[in-house]
């Protein structure tokens, strides 16, 4: 991981969020305060390590981290609001959700939702930053484990293979069944599975 340089402070939060694309479910974000003292080799993008390394270094993160929480926003509210400012309501929610308060938080993408801590946006961040690494490891998890679970409610919807995404599978059974109650009504594919567009 390339050295990212950013103001001098003990308590630095990363922030990431998972699932802006996905036609249903969450999208999910989390916070995390990675501790100096126990520090954790082979942080990445979560997209870019296998499944089972994401799983060991979600329990190693949940372990050694100095605090960590996730934040969500659910899909009436990605409807209601749009999904960026969805994505930026989840991302208040995680850092507000940190046991301990952060001296600066770091936001992986190009824009800052309003806290009240100072904060940066870093572009590419879950590769350049260990915290928002960590915490877009904690966030892919999360959600993906979600999309098992309404797997098994919805089998014949694939949701466990591609975890919600516009997939040629997902559109033809979003057309073939509707839309489920998970899905996102605002999100044009699921708008003409309704006869909405």
């Amino acid at each position: 991981m390339s050295e990212f340089i950013y103001p001098h402070t003990h308590r630095v939060a990363g922030v990431d969020e998972v699932g802006r694309g996905p036609l249903v479910g969450a999208v999910v974000t989390a916070a995390v305060i990675l501790d100096p003292a126990r520090p954790i080799s082979g942080l990445a993008d979560s997209k870019k390590l296998s499944e089972k390394r994401r799983l060991s270094l979600y329990d190693e993160i949940v372990d050694k981290a100095l605090a960590w929480s996730l934040g969500r926003a659910e899909p009436a509210e990605i409807d209601s609001l749009n999904i960026l400012h969805a994505t930026m309501l989840a991302m208040q929610r995680a850092v507000a959700g940190l046991s301990i308060s952060p001296e600066y938080v770091l936001i992986d993408g190009n824009r800052c939702p309003v806290l009240p801590v100072p904060s940066m946006a870093v572009v590419k961040g879950d590769s350049l930053v260990a915290e928002i690494s960590a915490a877009s490891i904690l966030a892919k998890v999360t959600r993906d484990k979600e999309m098992v679970e309404l797997d098994l409610q919805y089998p014949e919807y694939g949701f466990a293979q591609h975890k919600g995404y516009p997939t040629a599978y997902h559109l033809e059974k979003l057309a073939a069944l509707g839309a489920t109650e998970h899905h996102r009504r605002s999100f044009a594919p699921v708008k003409r599975a309704l006869g909405l567009a």
